[in-house]
C-alpha cells in the first residue's frame, strides 16, 4: 500500500515539474575559422562563433557539442540533417537552397587578393582585367557574387586547403590568391610570408557570415528559437562586444561596407 501511495505521488509531481520539450544535445559543425572557430592543442574550443553558440544554447536550455570537418563535409552533414548548426557560411543563392540561414549575420569578412609583393598585378576593383592571371581559390568557399559571375572566365586552380594556395602563391604556382582577410593573417607568419605576399585593394567584396539549420522541417522549431535569442544578443549590443573581445568584424547596422585597416596602413601618406 506505502509503496502504491508514493508512486502515485511520484506521477503527480512529476506531472507538475516544468517540462522543457525543447532542450536537447545540439552538434555544431565547421571548419577551422581563425578567432570564429578553432580547438586548441588543449583540446579547447574559442572563437566568436564557439562562444556565441555557447550562450544561445545555454537561453534555449540545449547543450553542445562541437566538430570540425573539411568545410564541404561540414556543409553535407548539415545540409542532410546529419548534424543541427553549420558555424559561418557566407549566404548565397545556391546556399539559401540548401541552408535555414538565421537573420542576421554573427561577423563580417572582407575578401582580397594577395600577390607576391615583386610582381603584385595592376588590380582597381575589375575582374575582367584579371583573366591572364593564374588564381587560386579555396575549394567550397564563396567569393560573392561577382567574382562567382565571373568564374568561367578566370583561370581559377581551386585548393583543399587556404595553406595549400598561399604556399603556391609564394612558390610562383599562381600569379593571385582569392581569399577572405581574417583567415588570412594569422597563417601569414605562421608560414613566415609576411614579407613575400601583400593584399591587393581595394576589396574582392565583403561578405558576412552566419549560422545555419538544415532546411528539413524537423528543425525549424529550434531554428526559430534560436533566431529570436540572437536577434536579442545582436540588438543588445551584446554580439558588438563579443566581436570586440575577439578580434572579429562584425556588421554594422546600417550594412555599409567598412573599410579595411590593410588597405588603409597601405595607402597611408
Amino acid at each position: 500500500m506505502r509503496v502504491t501511495i508514493s508512486l502515485v505521488l511520484a506521477v503527480a509531481l512529476g506531472a507538475s515539474a516544468p517540462q522543457d520539450s525543447h532542450a536537447a544535445q545540439r552538434v555544431a559543425v565547421g571548419t577551422t575559422f581563425s578567432h570564429l572557430f578553432e580547438q586548441g592543442e588543449d583540446g579547447r574550443w574559442h572563437g566568436l562563433g564557439v562562444d556565441v553558440l555557447r550562450a544561445l544554447a545555454a537561453r534555449a536550455g540545449d547543450s553542445i557539442e562541437f566538430r570540425l570537418y573539411p568545410w564541404p563535409r561540414a556543409q553535407a552533414m548539415v545540409e542532410r540533417a546529419q548534424a543541427d548548426i553549420l558555424v559561418g557560411p557566407y549566404r548565397s543563392p545556391e546556399r539559401l537552397k540548401r541552408f535555414a540561414f538565421l537573420d542576421h549575420p554573427f561577423y563580417r569578412d572582407r575578401m582580397v587578393f594577395y600577390a607576391r609583393r615583386d610582381t603584385e598585378p595592376v588590380w582597381q576593383g575589375e575582374l575582367a582585367a584579371l583573366r591572364k592571371y593564374k588564381i587560386a581559390a579555396v575549394r567550397g568557399w564563396h567569393y560573392g557574387a561577382r567574382f562567382e559571375q565571373a568564374r568561367p572566365q578566370l583561370d581559377i586552380s581551386e585548393v583543399s586547403q587556404l595553406e595549400n594556395g598561399m604556399q603556391m602563391l609564394a612558390v610562383g604556382r599562381v600569379d593571385l590568391l582569392a581569399t577572405n582577410e581574417r583567415n588570412t593573417i594569422g597563417l601569414i607568419d605562421t608560414l613566415r610570408l609576411r614579407a613575400s605576399l601583400a593584399v591587393l585593394c581595394p576589396d574582392i567584396t565583403q561578405l558576412d557570415g552566419y549560422l545555419a539549420f538544415p532546411l528539413d522541417a524537423r528543425f525549424k522549431a529550434v531554428r526559430d528559437r534560436y533566431n529570436a535569442l540572437f536577434t536579442e544578443m545582436v540588438r543588445s549590443g551584446e554580439l558588438a562586444r563579443l566581436g570586440a573581445r575577439h578580434g572579429v568584424l562584425v556588421p554594422q547596422n546600417d550594412g555599409a561596407p567598412q573599410q579595411s585597416s590593410t588597405c588603409s596602413d597601405k595607402h597611408r601618406p
